[in-house]
């Protein structure tokens, strides 16, 4: 819940970053400057990974980069609340679809339900903006199973180090479009460095330390407050209007997310991996 807080409230201080460089430069930015802090602080010991390692980082980065990217898109187009919770349906699907029951058949409809009165006709929506949060969706979904692998291979920060660095790679390109701007605007750079600390280093850096402790089907589902948390913070800070319906579809969302959540905490562990 900690990475959860911190990676909505950055997108706050992001906003106004994302007017000047754009969405796809300001995430390319907020990985690179990432990447750079937890190489510093962690410096993990590369040389003596192992294939495996490598390529559970390098599948961390890409999941990240790619739900990041979609993320920042959509929330330049619509509102937070709506973005999260579309996005949420990613992770909630693996998590609803992986115990077939009448039970969470009901709760994948009430959850749709949800989605569809925050997508509804005149909500402030718009086509591409729905289709970026949901590509988010897949992302989020891909990194949390990804993050519970490199959480699981490689000790501390390192994985997450190595992770991010190859997610700045993959962003380059974005970054490096819009470097005169980053460059000489002293605001622009700072608000992206903290973005970068708040959600690549402590925001992630929080759910990775959770996917070592519980399955990525069981934190995707923990997660089902996100939407609640990113209705507030787009109330509270950015300023978006919240109406009847957007409130009784973050209700369908949230309930059908930690229903899903009681009923994973109730299934048997899962085997170790090898």
């Amino acid at each position: 819940m900690t990475g959860a807080v911190l990676i909505q409230c950055s997108v706050v201080i992001v906003k106004p970053a994302m007017a000047v460089t754009g969405a796809a430069s300001a995430s390319g930015w907020r990985f690179l400057l990432g990447a750079v802090v937890l190489l510093a602080l962690v410096r993990p010991p590369v040389r003596s990974w192992t294939r495996r390692q490598w390529m559970g980082a390098i599948n961390l980065g890409i999941a990240s980069a790619v739900m990041n990217q979609s993320f920042y898109q959509a929330v330049n187009r619509i509102h937070l609340g709506t973005a999260v919770a579309i996005e949420y349906m990613g992770p909630f699907a693996v998590a609803a679809l992986g115990k077939r029951s009448w039970r969470h058949a009901a709760m994948v409809l009430l959850a749709l339900v949800g989605v569809l009165l925050l997508a509804r006709p005149g909500g402030g929506l718009n086509a591409w903006g729905i289709f970026f949060a949901a590509g988010s969706g897949v992302g989020w979904a891909w990194y949390a199973f990804a993050s519970h692998q490199v959480g699981k291979d490689a000790q501390g920060f390192q994985g997450l180090a190595v992770s991010m660095s190859i997610g700045a790679v993959v962003t380059l390109p974005m970054a490096m479009s819009h470097v005169s701007d980053v460059a000489s605007s002293g605001s622009v750079f700072l608000r992206l460095l903290l973005v970068a600390v708040m959600s690549t280093v402590l925001g992630f850096g929080s759910e990775m330390q959770a996917l070592r402790r519980l399955s990525p089907v069981t934190v995707s589902v923990l997660l089902a407050l996100d939407p609640a948390v990113a209705f507030l913070v787009g109330l509270l800070f950015l300023h978006e209007g919240v109406v009847l319906f957007d409130i009784l579809g973050m209700i369908a969302v949230v309930t059908a997310g930690i229903v899903v959540t009681m009923d994973a905490e109730k299934l048997p562990p899962e085997p170790l991996l090898g």
